[in-house]
């Protein structure tokens, strides 16, 4: 979604005001004293439409989305969604980080829209450009309304999260999934300690990432783990890949889906500029390895889905699982967007 629907006519943007340029003069602009929170810059805005039509040049295979924040605390330095605040005349990088759009009526907006009768009941996916269940969502509390909206309307969703605070909602998912598909998938793409603090420093821990996919299974649900991103020449070596796969399975995952990095402009500058200074040596593999392409040659995503599928295989992943209670699962096939060689990926939370 782009942002020409905030944009203000007769106010063009300056390098001071940007942001404010950009969007409603009714925009509130709000900073919380809080650690968690420090050093960043809400905006809530009223947005004009919740379901965001995904353009038919997409890679995604689903055609809506739901997002209910722009920019993401998260921090992750790979994330290809960078690009979409330069939209806002704001940075891919830093601003990314700590200027976040939230729209505050997203709940109510969608109830509208699915209720209005050109509404077909289209797949609608969450997760696919920002983490809906970033740190915000602990105080803005925006899920709750838009999963109440879907469930209410028996509209399938799928939603994609790095985020532990999805628990909070299991209730409302679990109740959804008994009158419509629900996918939830959580990201996990490797489990290094140190490597999880330098490149996803807003996130929680990988291992807390599958604790709640535990969490979902113990609970009777389902969960897959999008195995997202593997990082060439960092998280790529068959002890990385096994460790992790590994991980995983003993969870009870239903689904592990690799994606390989993927190096988009905008997440391509700030993500080579964080190699230059944790691993300069690395650069120029990665430069040669991509070329000027936002993907990693077929032969070798290729490779490394093969290796996952195997070590997944080997693993049990999804073959002794217990049937869900309810319809809660992995993510649904038409939710999964796939590169013309038919590599899987997810956008937005592989990277």
């Amino acid at each position: 979604m782009r942002w020409d629907n905030l944009r203000l006519a007769d106010e063009a943007p300056t390098d001071a005001g940007a942001a404010r340029a950009l969007l409603p003069r009714d925009a509130v602009a709000r900073t919380f004293d809080a650690p968690e929170f420090a050093g960043m810059t809400f905006y809530e805005v009223h947005a004009r439409s919740a379901l965001n039509r995904v353009p038919p040049a997409s890679r995604m295979a689903v055609r809506w989305t739901v997002n209910p924040y722009r920019g993401c605390s998260h921090a992750c330095r790979y994330c290809f969604a960078r690009s979409t605040h330069t939209y806002l005349d704001l940075d891919a990088g830093r601003d990314f980080d700590t200027k976040i759009i939230v729209k505050v009526n997203v709940a109510e907006r969608l109830r509208t829209e699915l209720a209005a009768g050109r509404w077909r009941g289209e797949h609608v996916a969450m997760g696919t450009n920002v983490d809906p269940y970033q740190r915000a969502e602990g105080r803005y509390r925006l899920m709750p309304g838009v999963i109440a909206a879907l469930r209410d309307a028996r509209n399938p969703f799928s939603l994609l999260t790095k985020g532990s605070l999805v628990l909070r909602d299991v209730e409302l998912l679990a109740a959804a999934a008994e009158v419509t598909d629900v996918g939830v998938a959580l990201s996990v793409g490797f489990i290094d300690d140190e490597l999880w603090r330098l490149v996803e420093p807003g996130t929680p821990h990988p291992r807390r990432r599958l604790a709640v996919c535990a969490e979902l299974r113990e609970r009777g649900l389902g969960a897959g783990v999008l195995m997202a991103p593997i990082l060439p020449y960092l998280t790529d070596s068959p002890a990385a890949l096994a460790a992790t796969v590994q991980e995983i399975a003993q969870v009870g995952a239903t689904s592990i889906t690799p994606i390989v990095l993927h190096l988009r402009p905008g997440a391509r500058e700030w993500y080579l500029a964080w190699l230059g200074e944790h691993h300069p040596a690395l650069v120029g593999p990665y430069r040669r390895l991509y070329g000027n392409g936002a993907y990693a040659p077929r032969s070798y995503r290729d490779r490394i889905t093969a290796q996952v599928r195997e070590l997944a295989e080997g693993a049990g992943v999804g073959a002794s699982a217990a049937r869900p209670a309810v319809r809660l699962g992995a993510v649904p096939a038409a939710a999964q967007p796939a590169l013309p060689d038919q590599q899987p990926t997810l956008p937005g939370l592989g990277g």
